[in-house]
């Protein structure tokens, strides 16, 4: 009895500590564990080796669900290390805080205000509104889409795999894609893949399904089981419509602009397939059926775009978030309209949430300057720009791709030194964590005094 109070009395220290530290400290530990797992002698194939930056870099990507890697991960790891990478996956997309919530909270374990606060903000619904209910449709929604997934991807490989093969490649990338992750066992990633219809499809619809977020997962139960009395909240309809555009607008687009590259030399069908592809798995998956390298100067600025807003909250997957985007957009139309409140789909948005977007946004830029000025100070060196070739879109890719845990790369990734790495795995772990999680670490949680001064215009525009 006093060892199963004690254990009770864990999550209680825990807890005690500033959340946000919480949260990043768990990642953090992790990283360190699934890092030195992978260094290990087991987890690497016969005769290879990995320095101690590219493991820790491969858990950096692997928890944050982001897919970058230094190392081809079908012929450098072993079976045990594939699956290292896997339960990394799916520990950092199912999401360690949210986990550690429910789990404290099914257990009886009691949180503070601040700590409400927290979680609350940080995957923008009510994680402690039925615990259990909420943890046995998001685990029950994640299983059997996985499962769905692999079995369809079973039968859709061309390889001279075995069957035991064709059931271990279908899982492995079924978790990667409902994750977003975008980490792949064939040495060029999709290409191979670029014309299988079925395929392309199973592999979008799970990086779709994995990116929509918890609360869209819970409203959508909710009506399957009370259609006509379920009201489908502000956010899911958000979430649906932002969704739909970016996947729609994103296809027609990099379809455009690409489509008299010689990377299009192919049948109509298979042009919009690949635009499509690209264009769902830019948001935050990292797998590419093209080699992105080829790519034009267009088409590569129409995918940092989607990287940067990337997925939707309480998802797999990073970015802004889609709200983020939807929410300026909405503030953007009523503005033109000469409306001074933010009305879209019969409601109102809190101007508290519009103020978030804000910070949101501006931050997210300013971590991103950061980001690329540290990799082009210590990764280019003085060479002057006309002989820098196309670094600098190099490695602002890699940076939007990295923040949004999206995981594509032009070739970037193969010049960074260590000290690169690292800061591109500072950018995967903010950008999992949310930018906001690490500023809540430095700003006080107590009520600012409410005072204003004299309003004094300035000009604009």
């Amino acid at each position: 009895m006093k060892i199963l109070k004690l254990i009770r009395r864990v999550p209680r220290a825990i807890f005690s500590l500033n959340p946000p530290v919480i949260f990043i400290l768990s990642y953090i530990l992790a990283i360190l564990i699934g890092g030195t797992l992978l260094k290990l002698p087991f987890s690497l194939e016969p005769d290879r080796d990995i320095s101690l930056v590219d493991a820790y870099y491969t858990a950096t990507s692997a928890l944050c669900v982001t897919g970058l890697t230094v190392v081809d991960t079908g012929s450098t790891f072993s079976i045990a290390g594939e699956l290292i990478i896997l339960g990394l996956i799916q520990a950092g997309g199912f999401g360690l805080m949210t986990f550690f919530a429910l789990v404290f909270l099914w257990t009886g374990s009691g949180v503070s205000a601040q700590q409400y606060v927290f979680l609350k903000e940080s995957y923008s619904q009510d994680l402690f509104q039925n615990a259990k209910r909420m943890l046995a449709i998001i685990t029950t929604f994640t299983v059997m889409t996985e499962a769905i997934g692999a079995l369809i991807l079973v039968f859709s490989w061309d390889h001279p795999l075995t069957l035991g093969q064709k059931v271990y490649y279908g899982f492995f990338h079924s978790i990667s894609a409902f994750n977003n992750a975008g980490f792949t066992l064939f040495p060029d990633n999709f290409i191979h893949y670029q014309g299988k219809v079925i395929l392309n499809l199973a592999i979008a619809g799970l990086i779709i399904l994995g990116g929509i977020g918890s609360p869209v997962i819970i409203d959508c139960w909710s009506f399957f089981r009370s259609p006509t009395r379920f009201r489908f909240s502000l956010h899911t309809k958000l979430v649906a419509t932002t969704t739909f555009f970016l996947i729609l607008a994103g296809t027609f687009t990099i379809w455009f602009v690409q489509r008299s590259s010689h990377l299009y030399y192919m049948p109509l069908h298979e042009e919009v397939l690949v635009s499509f592809f690209q264009a769902v798995s830019a948001r935050t998956a990292g797998f590419n059926t093209v080699d992105l390298s080829q790519l034009g100067n267009a088409a590569i600025m129409v995918l940092m775009v989607l990287m940067f807003i990337g997925a939707s909250p309480g998802s797999c997957g990073g970015g802004i978030k889609t709200t983020s985007f939807a929410t300026m957009l909405v503030v953007l139309w009523n503005r033109l309209m000469g409306r001074n409140v933010n009305n879209i789909f019969r409601a109102t948005l809190p101007a508290d949430t519009v103020g978030k977007t804000l910070s949101i946004f501006v931050l997210a830029t300013i971590f991103i300057m950061f980001i690329l000025t540290g990799l082009l100070m210590t990764q280019q060196g003085n060479f002057p720009h006309v002989m820098s070739g196309g670094i600098f879109v190099e490695y602002l890719f890699e940076t939007i791709s990295a923040f949004g845990t999206v995981g594509l790369s032009i070739g970037a990734t193969a010049k960074m030194d260590s000290f690169g790495k690292c800061l591109i795995m500072l950018a995967m772990l903010v950008g999992r964590v949310g930018i906001m999680t690490v500023v809540y670490i430095f700003i006080s949680r107590e009520s600012p005094a409410q005072y204003q001064f004299v309003e004094e215009n300035v000009m604009i525009g």
